[in-house]
């Protein structure tokens, strides 16, 4: 019984995929130098996969480092092109509302050097909208020229929502 048991507890671990822990997170190609992801075998999509996914970012970033709310869209995008999704499919929508939108700021605006200033400008070569609450904008009196470059502001960040509802976008919950 014992010798049974010690056998399946063996193969059931041969089965299993091994995990590499955090060296298993490579670069993508979609957005380079943020948004590491891992690969899961078998996990494959297809090429003509569409995705529409509007992420809600709330919450501000540390000060001195790159915020993990503007990464998960990065990591989103390299992670469906490197399950074989064409990232011409990925439609990417970034939502910025309240003390998140320090993390939009210019280096002038915010008094002290962006961490998030490349990421920015990677996921929008990659083709991510992003859009601050015109309300966030008005309540912290935060002007056009206060914003990264390529960054727009909207009349709020629940029209914005609604309107990329409509059109079949989806919210990322997290």
């Amino acid at each position: 019984m014992i010798r049974s048991a010690t056998c399946a507890a063996a193969l059931f671990t041969l089965a299993m995929p091994a995990l590499a822990g955090p060296e298993a997170f490579q670069p993508g190609t979609v957005v380079p130098d943020y948004g590491k992801v891992a690969m899961i075998e078998g996990s494959e999509l297809s090429a003509d996969t569409v995705m529409k996914v509007a992420f809600d970012i709330g919450q501000a970033g540390p000060e001195d480092a790159i915020s993990r709310s503007l990464e998960t869209p990065a990591r989103f995008l390299n992670m469906h092109a490197a399950a074989g999704v064409d990232p011409a499919n990925l439609h990417v929508a970034l939502i910025v509302h309240g003390a998140a939108s320090a993390d939009l700021l210019t280096d002038e605006a915010r008094g002290a050097p962006n961490p998030n200033t490349g990421l920015i400008a990677e996921l929008l070569a990659a083709g991510a909208t992003i859009e601050l609450c015109g309300q966030t904008s008005a309540m912290r009196d935060i002007a056009p020229e206060d914003l990264l470059p390529g960054v727009t502001i909207g009349l709020s960040a629940m029209s914005t929502h609604a309107l990329l509802q409509q059109q079949g976008y989806t919210l990322n919950p997290f």
